[in-house]
């Protein structure tokens, strides 16, 4: 088999070659599109997940449909060490800016770039939870007219935020479009930043304001956006995007096999599929070391078999063991716990059953390391933080990253 044909892409965020099991979000979007334009409520909408199950892909897929239909929008990838005010003014400004050229008042325009210059360059002189303001959020915005004076410039993001979205689907209206801002890692947002946006979609949506945001994030998100606001449970519309059921993993292997004018037998197709467990990341993973080892079509279980160990090589250094390396001793022991806990045994030191997605309870891990739970929140919290893994529920844990179980099952200890 060519290499250079491979059709498969197993990258961070890289869309692959047939977006395969993601119809009803795609129609899910184009109604909530249609709907904005014709004047009717909506609200914006959350994308939940695990790791590697292609939440970045059909964010800029959204983005994608967005702007066809000739909205303006703006993409961030959220960050827990910087505030929101200056990504957030990054993505309108670019948002507007695809609006300006059809707006018939060029003042109108300058009058908003106005507001978010003034949103732009101020921020809390004591920064996030007392610290001083980091010298990269000091930032400049290409913007060449003066900043306004009185609108979005308190200093109080609540406050801000809501007016200069406010001002913005006002541009948007006047060019009879809408603007959507998509944000990625959105879990990582601070809890001040979290609140003032639900602050300001609650008020868009009480507006009726053509402006959404598209947020994607962990498992733990909606938890995160209830924390900060209670209403927020109603405010956006969830979708959580999980592994791909059997047909649609079949076709994002065998469409772009297809237009390459290579098959699989279904034994093949058997075999990849229990090997990546549906999670698109590793279905593409996979099927591009299958690709690279087999001889010829059709490619067989055989190939597969052959191909597997150096896909999960890969996945050893890429995927698992860059986040392993990013957790302490302490870190380790805890996950490794949690690990074992999430293991179901046959024969003895047999794994018959992986229940990788499953939470675990923080007591059981606390009785399994002789600790007592209050003695391993620094571990816990420390792992959250790094987006190791989630409580999507009071007194459980469970891993953000597919397969990850079964990964520590294979480090030595």
């Amino acid at each position: 088999m060519d290499p250079v044909r491979n059709p498969y892409a197993p990258g961070a965020g890289q869309r692959p070659p047939e977006l395969a099991g993601r119809g009803r979000e795609l129609d899910v979007f184009d109604i909530v599109l249609e709907r904005i334009a014709r004047g009717r409520p909506e609200r914006s909408l959350m994308l939940t997940g695990l790791r590697g199950v292609g939440k970045t892909v059909l964010l800029n897929t959204l983005r994608s449909q967005a702007i066809n239909r000739l909205w303006g929008s703006g993409k961030i990838e959220a960050r827990p060490d910087q505030s929101l005010r200056r990504p957030v003014a990054a993505a309108l400004h670019m948002a507007v800016r695809e609006l300006a050229p059809r707006h018939r008042a060029p003042d109108r325009i300058d009058a908003f770039l106005g507001v978010l210059k003034a949103f732009a360059q101020r921020s809390n002189p004591t920064g996030r939870a007392g610290a001083a303001t980091k010298l990269r959020d000091r930032w400049q915005p290409g913007i060449d007219v003066p900043a306004a004076s009185g609108r979005a410039d308190s200093g109080d993001i609540e406050i801000d935020l809501v007016e200069l979205f406010s001002d913005a689907a006002a541009v948007a209206s006047d060019v009879g479009t809408g603007i959507a801002i998509f944000i990625d890692e959105m879990q990582d947002l601070g809890p001040e930043d979290v609140s003032a946006l639900c602050a300001a979609c609650h008020e868009l949506s009480q507006l009726g304001a053509p402006l959404i945001v598209v947020g994607a994030g962990l498992p733990h998100l909606p938890a995160v956006l209830s924390a900060a606001k209670s209403y927020s449970e109603r405010l956006f519309r969830y979708q959580r995007i999980d592994r791909l059921d059997r047909i649609a993993a079949d076709r994002a292997l065998c469409a772009p096999a297809e237009r390459e004018e290579v098959e699989y037998e279904q034994k093949a197709l058997d075999l990849l599929y229990e090997k990546s467990g549906g999670y698109p990341y590793f279905v593409q993973a996979y099927g591009k070391a299958t690709w690279d080892h087999a001889p010829h079509s059709p490619i067989t279980a055989a190939d597969v078999r052959v191909a597997a160990p150096e896909a999960e090589a890969e996945l050893a250094v890429g995927f698992f063991g860059s986040r392993f390396e990013r957790a302490t001793p302490a870190e380790r022991e805890y996950m490794r716990a949690m690990a074992m806990m999430s293991a179901v045994e046959g024969e003895p030191g047999s794994v018959v059953r992986d229940d990788m997605d499953a939470a675990v309870p923080t007591a059981e891990i606390a009785r399994a390391l002789g600790r007592k739970p209050a003695s391993l929140s620094p571990a816990r919290d420390a792992l959250i933080k790094k987006g190791l893994i989630y409580s999507g529920e009071r007194g459980t844990v469970a891993f953000t990253v597919p397969h990850f179980g079964r990964y520590l099952r294979t480090q030595p200890a």
